[in-house]
């Protein structure tokens, strides 16, 4: 340890700074630099919450390695927040007026004179420069060197069981490269890694359903069954397929023809093109064209145990299965990240930006508010703004535990979702009936109760919650203008008398309950791989749903690009069907469906699970009349497509 810092040193109190930097990214802005000292300038964000002085458990030694980006702050900081929103709101005279990505680079990007500037002062301190991107320089040392950068000290501090490397102050740069610098990520080793937002066990080995299953919303009456809100109710779906849900949606004629569509996601399935295909020939859907699925993968992958790769095989092909079923004609490209923590993420969004590879952007994944700092926040919103003057869209799922109270113990949204950037896509329980005809949505949150012993009631009925679509109300970003007028007070200044950020903006079918069927390769007891077909939901399958059907709205445009939808979606709020407006009890009374599950999720031998999976209850969100925290303005409805037709 070394004896020249003190153990215990003031920092810049995160409590008090807080406020002022939700404020500044709320539309993205990053929080303005303080000065620490007349010759530094202070990275706000850049010490995390947990840091505190109680957990300190001193000095990290000198001879720890610390790796680390140095993200670019570009030219026009605010200009570049101010561009986005303002081609990106139907009511701008700038609205549409998208930028090249050569002349966004030009216009926001850094310049050379800075990055030549960040490289010598990092280099002047010890560190080893080991990559130079448009957007950060990486370098790698020993924790001395990182300390005489950064203007800090790091300390080993107690986070949960576990003890982790971060500042014991907020870290600065000298102010010579004021203006040059966004902030710093990498200072604290703490795990920033996302989570893929689907539902039901990770099919890296085979998961199959039981039955018996309804084809379509109540087509199958669990008539032996106890009832369950005073009826008999109908079997679970056996999984929709793209005509259903298609018809819910308001497709029409529509089939996202000449549209681009990215997804992101970490790591990459080996089967995605045989599974696709596969699918769609077993399905009705248009068959895939040669060259309209696409793969941009990392050239190594990292942490493959820790983020539990082959689990990510199953979330890419829900996602392609899903996009294509909704939008066949659009062209899809798989943008794999090379592990699932924040970082390699970044790197996936920043090639489909810095390489315009499409306009909608699909992202199934990501983690509790609390986990992520606002130094990582700044840097996926310069990405987001970055995307949105070029007229590129990204679509986040809302999360899968509701309120996060039941899955961490605290009421929060999930991030990047929280974003004011990007489209939060909630989730519902989704009733197509015979003749492929919409009949209702409910907000998606399950409860469960399991049958009896003598099979004449269900135990603790309605039972326990178990999953749900992520929503609520952010604690660090700033009520964006679009929410204004729309989102009700109650909501949005739920933890400020000044408005956050409510999640989510928009929703489509999530409930595993009224899910979709999958199509994949997997690998079965014996040993061998088939392609197999389970039903799957969550909020992970709302996203590409809503990207799929941007696609359709942006071919009913004429092809013009929507960009960062949020301002036209809640600009198209209270307009006769455009939406569906989505409530818990859409018809007057309780609803759940029968699930009879294998326990070993292959087949009967292990013995079934027979249980009631009630609809509408998602922990302490409810889907209301109106805009609400479960499910946004609503689904898309018939009128929704046709509302970018141009006249």
């Amino acid at each position: 340890m070394r004896s020249n810092r003190a153990t215990v040193r003031a920092g810049v109190s995160m409590a008090a700074t807080l406020p002022m930097i939700a404020g500044a990214l709320a539309l993205g802005i990053p929080a303005a630099h303080a000065a620490g000292s007349p010759a530094r300038d202070v990275l706000k964000g850049t010490k995390p919450l947990w840091a505190t002085a109680k957990a300190d458990k001193g000095a990290t030694p000198d001879s720890a390695q610390v790796k680390a980006r140095v993200y670019l702050a570009g030219q026009d900081r605010a200009g570049l927040a101010a561009y986005a929103k303002a081609v990106s709101d139907p009511g701008s005279p700038l609205y549409g007026k998208y930028l090249s990505g050569k002349k966004a680079q030009a216009r926001f990007g850094a310049t050379k004179a800075q990055v030549a500037a960040v490289t010598s002062w990092l280099k002047s301190a010890g560190l080893t420069v080991t990559a130079v991107t448009p957007h950060y320089v990486a370098v790698s040392g020993d924790v001395a060197a990182a300390e005489k950068a950064f203007g800090t000290q790091l300390h080993n501090f107690a986070k949960g069981s576990k003890t982790y490397r971060a500042p014991a102050r907020t870290a600065s740069v000298p102010a010579a490269l004021k203006g040059a610098v966004l902030t710093v990520t990498g200072l604290d080793n703490a795990p920033h890694k996302a989570r893929h937002d689907d539902q039901l066990p990770p099919p890296d080995a085979v998961f199959k359903n039981s039955g018996p299953f309804s084809s379509y919303f109540g087509s199958n009456i669990a008539t032996t069954l106890p009832d369950a809100y005073g009826q008999k109710i109908p079997y679970a779906i056996k999984g929709y397929t793209g005509k259903q849900l298609r018809a819910a949606y308001g497709a029409g004629t529509y089939t996202g023809k000449n549209v681009r569509i990215a997804i992101t996601d970490a790591y990459a399935s080996p089967t995605i093109a045989y599974d696709a295909g596969s699918y769609a020939n077993k399905h009705g859907d248009a068959a895939w064209k040669t060259g309209q699925l696409h793969q941009v993968l990392p050239k190594n992958y990292t942490k493959t145990k820790e983020c539990g790769a082959a689990g990510w095989y199953g979330e890419e092909t829900l996602d392609v299965e899903a996009v294509h079923a909704v939008a066949p004609s659009a062209d899809v490209t798989y943008v794999g990240a090379a592990s699932c923590y924040d970082d390699d993420l970044l790197d996936s969004l920043s090639k489909i930006v810095d390489n315009h590879l499409a306009d909608i952007v699909s992202n199934s994944w990501g983690d509790t508010e609390a986990n992520q700092t606002p130094d990582l926040a700044a840097a996926y919103d310069q990405v987001f703004q970055l995307g949105a003057v070029q007229g590129i869209g990204f679509y986040f799922s809302s999360g899968d535990n509701g309120d996060e109270v039941a899955n961490t113990g605290t009421k929060q949204v999930d991030t990047p979702a929280n974003s004011a950037w990007v489209t939060a896509v909630g989730g519902t329980s989704l009733a197509v009936g015979k003749g492929d005809t919409y009949q209702w949505e409910t907000g998606w949150g399950t409860e469960k109760a399991t049958l009896s012993a003598d099979g004449k009631s269900w135990t603790n009925f309605p039972g326990t919650f178990t999953s749900g679509a992520g929503g609520g109300t952010s604690r660090t970003v700033a009520e964006p203008y679009y929410q204004k007028g729309v989102v009700p007070d109650s909501l949005a200044k739920a933890n400020s008398a000044d408005g956050n950020r409510v999640v989510p903006d928009i929703a489509a079918i999530a409930d595993p309950n009224t899910g979709f069927l999958v199509g994949q390769t997997q690998t079965f007891p014996d040993g061998t791989e088939q392609y197999s077909e389970y039903r799957i939901g969550g909020t992970s399958l709302a996203a590409p749903v809503i990207a799929a059907v941007q696609a359709l709205a942006q071919e009913a445009r004429g092809g013009k690009a929507l960009g960062f939808a949020n301002p036209a979606i809640y600009a198209k709020y209270g307009k006769q069907g455009v939406y569906h407006d989505v409530t818990d009890n859409p018809t007057g009374s309780g609803l759940a469906v029968a699930r009879i599950d294998f326990v070993n999720g292959l087949d009967a031998s292990g013995g079934l699970a027979t249980s009631v999976r009630s609809l509408g209850k998602d922990s302490s969100l409810s889907a209301v009349k109106g805009y609400d925290d479960v499910t946004g303005v609503g689904s898309p409805a018939n009128g929704y497509v046709q509302s970018f037709r141009r006249h």
